[in-house]
């Protein structure tokens, strides 16, 4: 296209650039074809004017033009927080459907045990690196690319980005792959004895382990719909898993001699769906990557360097789970299965919301950040914090009261045995006094991530993995698989607190105005649904007895009028969606 020169400063010519302003433009500034121009000159205010009438309220992005840093505030962090929320609960309550379609088909015995190390060690490195060092590296760089850099910068970056991750994941992948028996053992040396087990792990292991690479890659292009503040889209991709794990476990079973290898089979196929997914809606932002490897490029090796102290410190709560799994191969048969089912209830308030809250905060502190704005820097972790605590106090209460009902209700099926549920149940309780601090950890972390500081957060890593280690050899001789979930939960602990205290000592985290009064509300609604659940609850002998549509019935019940007394106490002590809404 050719564009008339109309002198203009530099900050209208590029709007021109556009065809469709400019084609208007032209329509509403010039006569028909034919006509002669008139011999007056149109003022700068005339094509001010006329720019601003045909431009839409968010001019078209070309590949030169700057991307424009949107408000923290646009799209609402609560209501963006809700829409990750609802997404993944949705996510987690599949999950909660897929584990009891898995406990009800194959129970505690030991192919249930060689499947979940199997699943778990590239699901451990996913966490790791995907959701974990990567993303929290990704994402503040991307940002700042984003709020002063264009969009053919931002493409480049993602080009680059994609092409390097994803060879160095596919030669991970080939090792994983060469090495199962070699990784079994490490993950799980107390199958090294039971070489039926260890054979089984093994060949699952061989089939799962491409999930890292698929799941890395997903997490990639999620990042990048999270920054442009697409966030149902990267929240609803688990889904997938859940329903393919769900899938493969109801059809697939009958076609292996063990009908254990159909799960493998279903998280592979939940790797390739979930990255599929998401590519149209890259598309749409014009950002597909097109992977191009560079180490050199200057984004990719900031990512990089940024990446390497954050393995240790986003994930320290996923390196304690595994050295939990490690020592419980120890144990008799069944530990892992207790600890796995027990983590799962654990982590649906971590997931539903503590990790919601963290993902749409991110890139919020990152843009605050690369704005140099501390004030709003510090209302959004404060915001975060109080988010986290309004569900994960009575979450953690909820998990106290209801551990046997729960686990019972999901999971005493077919192969799970009363003798289970109540192993299971006990975990549970040690879990349930962390996911508190497993929430404020997701949004504690972020504050030193979107600031590119991550080796403040490896040192408190190190301090609580050694002491998780610690309380497990301690914990262990009395408590044995409980006393492993109960060293988890401290040292979470341990890091909320030291995470929490690194960021009042430099000053970035500053507590607004209201903290004793929503203190106070929090408290009383804690102990009104908690006094409501004890009254309603029956004994654990009358849940382990009742059929599937008793206990849900009644959890259904206790649930509503445990959530609707909690809301309605809040409400009663004077909290309001204005209190809440940022």
């Amino acid at each position: 296209m050719c564009v008339l020169n109309l002198g203009l400063p530099g900050s209208l010519e590029h709007l021109l650039q556009d065809r469709d302003a400019a084609s208007l433009l032209r329509e509403r500034m010039l006569p028909p074809p034919g006509v002669p121009l008139p011999g007056k000159r149109y003022s700068l205010d005339t094509f001010t004017q006329a720019i601003i009438a045909v431009l839409p309220d968010e001019s078209p992005m070309t590949d030169t033009t700057p991307n424009p840093a949107p408000d923290a505030k646009a799209p609402g962090l609560l209501r963006s927080g809700l829409v990750v929320s609802f997404m993944t609960m949705l996510s987690r309550v599949l999950g909660l459907v897929r584990d009891v379609v898995v406990a009800n088909y194959f129970g505690s015995k030991s192919e249930a045990d060689a499947f979940f190390i199997a699943f778990k060690i590239p699901n451990f490195l996913r966490r790791l690196f995907a959701e974990g060092a990567f993303a929290q590296a990704f994402v503040p760089v991307l940002s700042e690319y984003r709020t002063k850099r264009s969009l053919a910068e931002v493409k480049l970056l993602v080009d680059k980005v994609a092409g390097t991750l994803g060879l160095t994941l596919v030669g991970i992948t080939a090792l994983g792959v060469a090495g199962a028996p070699v990784l079994i053992t490490l993950f799980a040396p107390g199958f090294h004895g039971d070489s039926e087990k260890l054979g089984l792990a093994t060949d699952m292991l061989r089939i799962t382990f491409p999930y890292l690479l698929l799941i890395s890659l997903t997490a990639l292009c999620g990042s990048i719909l999270n920054s442009y503040n697409r966030f149902a889209v990267p929240a609803f991709t688990p889904v997938l898993l859940n329903l393919s794990m769900i899938g493969a476990t109801l059809c697939l079973t009958p076609y292996f001699d063990q009908p254990i290898m159909a799960l493998a089979w279903g998280v592979f196929i939940a790797g390739v769906l979930q990255l599929l997914f998401q590519l149209p809606f890259l598309a749409q932002i014009r950002l597909l990557p097109v992977p191009r490897p560079d180490r050199k490029h200057e984004g990719v090796k900031r990512i990089m360097t940024l990446m390497i102290p954050a393995l240790f410190g986003v994930s320290v709560s996923q390196i304690n789970l595994m050295l939990d799994t490690v020592l419980a191969s120890f144990l008799q048969t069944g530990s892992i299965s207790w600890l796995y089912y027990a983590d799962r209830l654990s982590e649906l308030p971590l997931g539903a919301f503590g990790i919601a809250v963290g993902t749409v905060i991110l890139p919020a502190l990152s843009r605050q950040h690369a704005g140099d704005d501390p004030k709003a820097f510090a209302a959004t972790l404060d915001w975060a914090v109080r988010m986290v605590l309004l569900v994960g106090v009575p979450a953690a209460l909820a998990l106290l009261l209801l551990a046997e009902p729960l686990i019972a209700t999901l999971f005493h099926y077919g192969a799970m045995t009363e003798r289970d549920v109540l192993q299971s149940a006990a975990a549970l309780r040690a879990y349930a006094v962390g996911v508190m601090t497993f929430m404020l950890i997701k949004v504690l972390a972020p504050g030193y991530f979107a600031r590119q500081d991550t080796k403040t957060p490896v040192k408190i890593a190190i301090i609580c993995m050694v002491a998780n280690m610690a309380l497990n050899l301690i914990l262990i001789w009395p408590l044995k698989h409980v006393g492993l979930a109960l060293a988890t939960s401290l040292s979470a602990l341990l890091n909320a607190g030291l995470l929490w205290w690194g960021l009042r000592k430099i000053g970035v985290f500053q507590a607004q105005p209201g903290w004793p009064v929503f203190a106070v509300r929090l408290l009383l609604a804690c102990f009104a649904m908690g006094a409501l659940v004890l009254w309603l609850t029956p004994a654990v002998e009358q849940w382990l007895a009742w059929g599937w549509q008793q206990k849900v019935w009644h959890m259904s019940v206790l649930v509503c009028a445990g959530g609707g007394v909690y809301i309605a106490a809040l409400l009663a002590a004077g909290l309001r969606l204005r209190h809440i809404r940022r």
